[in-house]
This record gives C-alpha cells, sequence and structure tokens, in this order.
C-alpha cells in the first residue's frame, strides 16, 4: 500500500491493536499490546483503538475500552465465530482500507503470526516479526520496530517509512500489562464486512480441548531452568523434581535445545520465549544477553552456577556458587520440607 497506491502515507493515522481471543477469552497479549499501544499513541498525539473480530464478543470490545482503547472496532459475524485466516484476513483488511491506520499491532502467537503475514501480503505492506521493543522516530514519527536477528547475535532495528501500516508482531510478556480501568469507555464502531462463506477455504469441524498438558511456560509463576552447565539431558531431571516441588515449570537456555537434550519450546531468550515469572532459578546459565533479554523482568531471580564470575550474578537477585548437580538434590530436599512442614502448620 505505497502512497501512489492508495493515499499519501500522511493520510494513515492512528495505532491498532487486534484483539486476539480464544472463543470471547482474550489473549493477555493483546491487553499488553494495547498498554504500549496507548504510549506510541500519545508520542504521536494520535487515537488508540483496538480490533475485536468474532461471533458474539460484544464483551470483549467493552474489556478492551477498559485496558486503554479509544475506539473499538467491532466486527461480530458468525462467520468469525472461531478463528481462520482467509475471513479474519477479509475482514480487517476492508478495515485497513476503510480506516486508514498508521500502526498495527498483534501478538506474536501462533494466531497472530498467521494473521499478520496474510494481512501484510493482502495490504502491500511490511511486517517486523517478533518485536522485543517499539520506539517512534522523532524526525519522522516512523515506528521503529526492533527484533533479535543472526539467532540473537544482534538486535536489528527496523522501519517502514514509505507504506502503511507499519505492521509488528510483539511477544507476549515483553511489554508490561496496563492497569484495567473498570467503567472506562470508549466509542464502539460497528463494522460488517462483506463475508461470503465461499471465500473461507478451510472448515473447522471439530475443537477438542486439550488435557493434562501442563500450563504455558510464558504463563509460569515459578521456573526452574537450566543451561549447559546441566550436563545433559539426564540433569534436567533434577530440575522437573524441584519444578514439582514448587509448583513451576521447566525451562532452559539455547545451549540445551542446540545440543537437543530437551525441545525447542522450553527455550527462554531472545530466539525463544521471553518470560516474568514470581521466581526464576538459572541452573548452570551462564547469562549471555540473548537469555538474559528473555528472563530479565523476573520478579526474583535465583542463579546456581560453578563459576563465581557468570554474568547472571549481576542479574540474580540470591546466588549460590557450586555444581547445580551437587546443589540442586539438596535444595530441593530443604524446600519440600519447608513447604511440608509449612502445610501441616497451616492444616
Amino acid at each position: 500500500m505505497g502512497a501512489d497506491e492508495k493515499g499519501s502515507v500522511a493520510d494513515y493515522k492512528g495505532v491498532w491493536v487486534f484483539v486476539e481471543h480464544r472463543r470471547g477469552q482474550a489473549a493477555e497479549v493483546s491487553w499488553e499490546l494495547l498498554g504500549e499501544g496507548r504510549r506510541l499513541a500519545e508520542e504521536l498525539s494520535t487515537d488508540l483503538a483496538a480490533v475485536v473480530c468474532g461471533d458474539g464478543v460484544e464483551e470483549l470490545a467493552a474489556e478492551a475500552a477498559m485496558y486503554g482503547a479509544d475506539r473499538v472496532y467491532l466486527v461480530d459475524d458468525g462467520a468469525l465465530a472461531d478463528y481462520s485466516t482467509a475471513p479474519y484476513a477479509t475482514a480487517i483488511t476492508w478495515l485497513i482500507d476503510k480506516h486508514r491506520p498508521s500502526i498495527l499491532l498483534l501478538g506474536a502467537t501462533a494466531q497472530g503470526r498467521d494473521l499478520a503475514s496474510a494481512l501484510a501480503t493482502r495490504v502491500g505492506t511490511g511486517l517486523t516479526a517478533d518485536c522485543t521493543q517499539l520506539a517512534i522516530e522523532e524526525e519522522t514519527g516512523n515506528l521503529l520496530q526492533t527484533r533479535p536477528a543472526f539467532g540473537g547475535n544482534v538486535m536489528a532495528t527496523i522501519k517502514c517509512a514509505d507504506h502503511r501500516p507499519q505492521m509488528a508482531t510483539v511477544r507476549p510478556k515483553v511489554m508490561s500489562m496496563p492497569s484495567r480501568q473498570p467503567g472506562r469507555k470508549g466509542e464502539i464502531v460497528r463494522e460488517a464486512p462483506v463475508l461470503e462463506p465461499e471465500d473461507n477455504w478451510t472448515k473447522l469441524l471439530e475443537f477438542i480441548e486439550a488435557s493434562g498438558e501442563k500450563e504455558p511456560l510464558d504463563s509460569a509463576e515459578v521456573i526452574v531452568a537450566g543451561g549447559k552447565g546441566m550436563g545433559g539431558a539426564d540433569g534436567f531431571d533434577l530440575l522437573e523434581e524441584l519444578a514439582g516441588v514448587l509448583g513451576g515449570q521447566v525451562g532452559s537456555s539455547r545451549a540445551p535445545v542446540s545440543a537437543g537434550w530437551v525441545p525447542k519450546d522450553m527455550q527462554v531468550g531472545q530466539t525463544g520465549l521471553t518470560v516474568r515469572p514470581t521466581l526464576y532459578i538459572a541452573c548452570g546459565i551462564s547469562g549471555a544477553v540473548q537469555h538474559l533479554a528473555g528472563m530479565q523482568r523476573s520478579e526474583v531471580i535465583v542463579a546456581i552456577n560453578t563459576d563465581p564470575e557468570a554474568p547472571i550474578f549481576e542479574t540474580a537477585d540470591f546466588g549460590i556458587v557450586g555444581d547445580v548437580r551437587q546443589v540442586l538434590p539438596v535444595l530441593t530436599e530443604a524446600l519440600r520440607d519447608r513447604l511440608t512442614k509449612r502445610g501441616e502448620a497451616n492444616g
């Protein structure tokens, strides 16, 4: 959507955030992006709008206003009851062509990544994926989109100067959650783009809820993470035991994932997940900048490492210098005993 095709770049105004949801339950990253969108909108002296698509989702539109949206574009249609690329992309492309936002933000989730790429292709604009930082360029008002590149070894800042909207997906937990303001109202703009059934080439036959699975790592309140210092895949058994005692999840730095000890979905860092738990225990992790970028906003960080000069200790609130294979069994047993006694005293 260049200046020569659909108007001048100057014709595009406002910051938009796509509100992702699953059957009416909003993804927290949407509210995080509304908080970030508010900051960007204020720097640009423009409005912040949310985009809510679905079936029977008017309550989400009201919720978006309570998280800071000045305006909510609501597309309430039975064809949007369950997420599917084509109808959602059709609806939002129609909104973009009609209202011309300057910036559109989406969560870097499975749904957000899928939708963002389809939208960018349809409207002919750029897309920066998995951003960890957003800013406004003072001289031009362009959106500066920063993301890890070259395996997380460098941070690249990208801008889309000649096309609109400027689009970015942002990782969950990277941005702070804004305060919900009960009773706050925003303008609800009900829109009705034409969604033809034949335009959707997929059909949802059945939705089966996952059962017996652990909560997502980026939602965990306690994370016990291991690095190269765990010595091998068997070292992660020690982490599982400690995590079980604390009711937490096990994470990893990049080295164990690269070595094949643990799956990719356990990786925390620039090229993995960004997490913000109440307690993060880093075991055998040196503290490379790539890993710190994914966990340094944890409320309390405990580090265990044999090297007293390891960079992780500069970020940690508490540190233990020692071999994790020796420290972890003692720590796990001590915590199990402490928690058991506390439970008995309270019971």
